[in-house]
């Protein structure tokens, strides 16, 4: 593998990869910071108002810029208590993903809602809240076919593509129609009289299986994609606490687990500062083969009062280090919180 130049072993990669991992979802490492993406139920579990949060990823700079993957998401939600801490919840997000050279683009813009329900708590007792969630949206893709060359146009005369021959093909041109998207989730949550809290929760995703063919046939259709997601907060003294968490997807035949952990320091003041730092694993699986560790995902996230800043880095500990020098994907989150118009008991995890 030595004598492979890296232009040649990241192309090899590549077509590997876009030949046996097709319709797939982006992802986010900090998948706890991107809420909206994560499962529709999480929509108005927060403690305020309303929320907005927007992520960034760039994924393999290293080896493919100036074109790497890069997935932009922004989400906004609102929510009004309609009985004692009963809540409905409203929302909007929109993601954009762009891969390659010819830069295949994925846009989705979502509406969703859920509901939040109190299911027992007291003085000196957990409280217990189930929230169900779904999204219905509209999603489409695209190829720059401009930035392609075919056989056809390869001049031998001058050993480069003449981008201004015709290139014989039938779907050049062609996207995706336009189409419908429909995700479900479920969240169970407890808070503990120290507010500590732990969850669980699941979703699904493209229900539909809606059609995506770049081509006429209309043969390819976006595999449905379940997530499985589960952590808390676990306070060891008044000042620190661990916040593990754990996310498993299937998508097809692909199938990803995230395990990790946050360590939280806060001042536990009224306006609130707090620091965090941990390590996340992925562990996916290898086509037909066994799982395998990918990457190690660095976090380290500030809170200040109404905001949760994020940032990350995955180094990467697969074969593709070779070829990358470890060097994987930067993210960045951001979110902001407008508190309610009464300071309440907390009742929702902070993620």
């Amino acid at each position: 593998m030595k004598h492979f130049s890296k232009p040649v072993f990241c192309a090899i990669f590549l077509l590997m990869l876009a030949s046996s991992l097709k319709a797939q979802d982006p992802r986010f490492s900090q998948y706890y910071a991107s809420p909206w993406n994560l499962n529709p139920a999480l929509t108005g579990v927060f403690n305020g108002r309303w929320r907005a949060t927007v992520n960034y990823r760039d994924q393999w700079n290293s080896v493919l810029s100036p074109v790497p993957f890069r997935t932009y998401a922004a989400a906004y939600e609102y929510r009004v208590e309609v009985a004692n801490e009963d809540y409905a919840s409203f929302g909007i997000g929109a993601m954009h993903d762009e891969a390659g050279t010819a830069r295949f683009v994925q846009n989705k813009v979502h509406l969703g809602g859920a509901y939040l329900k109190k299911l027992s708590g007291g003085p000196r007792r957990a409280s217990h809240y189930l929230s169900a969630g779904a999204q219905l949206g509209m999603g489409q893709n695209s190829i720059d076919w401009s930035q392609l060359w075919f056989s056809r146009q390869f001049d031998p005369g001058t050993q480069t593509p003449d981008y201004s021959a015709a290139n014989g093909e039938a779907n050049a041109n062609a996207n995706s129609a336009a189409y419908l998207d429909f995700n479900a989730g479920l969240l169970w949550y407890m808070v503990f009289d120290n507010d500590g809290y732990f969850y669980a929760g699941g979703g699904m995703h493209h229900l539909n299986s809606p059609v995506i063919s770049l081509v006429e046939n209309n043969s390819e259709t976006l595999y449905s994609r379940w997530t499985g997601h589960a952590g808390g907060l676990f306070p060891v003294s008044h000042n620190l606490a661990l916040m593990p968490s754990v996310l498993v997807m299937k998508q097809g035949p692909s199938l990803e687990a995230t395990p990790g952990v946050n360590v939280r320091y806060s001042n536990n003041d009224y306006n609130e500062v707090a620091v965090r730092a941990g390590m996340f694993a992925r562990v996916a699986n290898k086509l037909d083969k066994s799982m395998h560790v990918d990457a190690l995902t660095v976090v380290g996230m500030l809170e200040m009062n109404r905001w949760t800043l994020g940032l990350s880095y995955d180094i990467t500990v697969s074969k593709l280090a070779v070829a990358n020098n470890n060097r994987g994907a930067f993210e960045v989150s951001l979110m902001y919180f407008q508190p309610a118009e009464k300071r309440a008991r907390v009742v929702c995890p902070r993620f």
